[in-house]
């Protein structure tokens, strides 16, 4: 159950959106291109970024170039 307390944890770095051109899902409502984002948590594939609706949530890492 680590997804409860995620807001509550540490930024572990930041990442600049630099596309929100999903071919599966509609990401482009949640990420905006050019913005900076809070990294919270991050796997092999996902980054979990505290997003535009202010919650954590999980997005391909081909979104995203580190700073």
């Amino acid at each position: 159950m680590i997804h409860l307390n995620w807001e509550k944890n540490p930024i572990i770095k930041r990442v600049k959106c630099i596309h929100a051109e999903a071919k599966k899902y509609k990401v482009n409502n949640m990420l905006t291109k050019g913005k900076e984002y809070d990294v919270i948590n991050e796997t092999e594939e996902f980054i979990f970024v505290i997003d535009n609706s202010n919650r954590v949530a999980g997005y391909y890492k081909e979104y995203f170039e580190t700073i």
